[in-house]
């Protein structure tokens, strides 16, 4: 992890007056210390007295020590000023809320948070279930696709498992069955086609392996490492798996495009933001290209 020891220096968390602010103020401050990064609160909309002096109270009672947090207002469409200031603040991690469908235990991401994670050039971070007393994330789930941005992924993985004191991190690759073009018809096409699952299963565990040792070796120490290969859609498979195994984490790579017809006929990450498990880490590597 040498070009990159501190991957979220800077955090923007955009906050509303909700009758959350508080608990959302003192997650995002508590990441920000665990990330040793500064924070950056954002409010779109009116500064009045009033929200000042309501902000200014929660800050005094409730952020971390040792963490820089900064306050501004802007006026303008949530989701343009929101990107924009991302760019400009050279912001490496966007904190955004999830929020619950009612009568039902799943969790949603709201039109301006679904548009901002499409949009921004940083990783964002989709909280579903804010806490006022820290919630130990003992379990990360992180993608194992063999994509060019993967490793980052997993990289990145192993630093925030360090920083938040995590004890197992499970690397996820999802295999499609058409990988195995077999047709199973007797006891000859289902050997072959186990053979052919397992030769694919020993392949990605050697890619996941030697990415953990080239890149992430000085993370490793105290973390428990599994690798699971799972074979079905991509994006519903990791998602059901993250639930499944009750991850307190899953990590994702951001989608390199996003067309209306990936909305229309969800896939990868699509899939997670229809439904989301646990707490989503998109992360993209944008902002570093932004930064040169």
């Amino acid at each position: 992890m040498n070009e990159r020891i501190l991957p979220f220096k800077t955090i923007l968390f955009g906050f509303a007056f909700s009758p959350k602010l508080e608990i959302n103020v003192l997650e995002t401050s508590r990441i920000a210390k665990f990330f040793n990064a500064k924070l950056l609160l954002l409010h779109v909309g009116e500064k009045t007295a009033e929200k000042e002096l309501q902000i200014n109270t929660i800050l005094n009672e409730c952020s971390e020590d040792n963490v820089t947090i900064e306050v501004q207002w802007k006026q303008g469409n949530p989701i343009d000023v929101i990107t924009k200031t991302c760019k400009t603040a050279a912001i490496d991690l966007l904190i955004l809320g999830a929020l619950q469908r009612e009568n039902v235990y799943q969790f949603y991401v709201g039109s301006i948070a679904r548009k901002l994670t499409r949009k921004v050039c940083c990783s964002v971070l989709l909280l579903i279930k804010p806490s006022a007393e820290r919630i130990v994330c003992n379990n990360i789930v992180v993608n194992g696709l063999d994509e060019p941005d993967t490793p980052l992924a997993i990289t990145d993985a192993f630093y925030v498992a360090n920083a938040l004191g995590s004890q197992q991190i499970t690397i996820v690759e999802e295999l499609r069955e058409k990988e195995v073009d077999v047709t199973i018809e007797d006891d000859k096409s289902l050997k072959k086609a186990t053979i052919m699952k397992e030769r694919l299963t020993n392949r990605e565990e050697s890619r996941i392996r030697k990415i953990i040792n080239n890149q992430c070796e000085e993370y490793t120490q105290n973390i428990r490492i599994n690798t699971q290969n799972i074979f079905g859609q991509r994006g519903y498979c990791i998602g059901h798996y993250a639930e499944i195994v009750r991850a307190d984490l899953l990590i994702m790579n951001a989608p390199k495009k996003t067309r209306l017809i990936d909305r229309i006929f969800p896939h990868d990450i699509e899939h997670i933001l229809s439904d989301l498990p646990t707490d989503l880490l998109i992360i993209r590597r944008d902002h570093l290209e932004t930064k040169k």
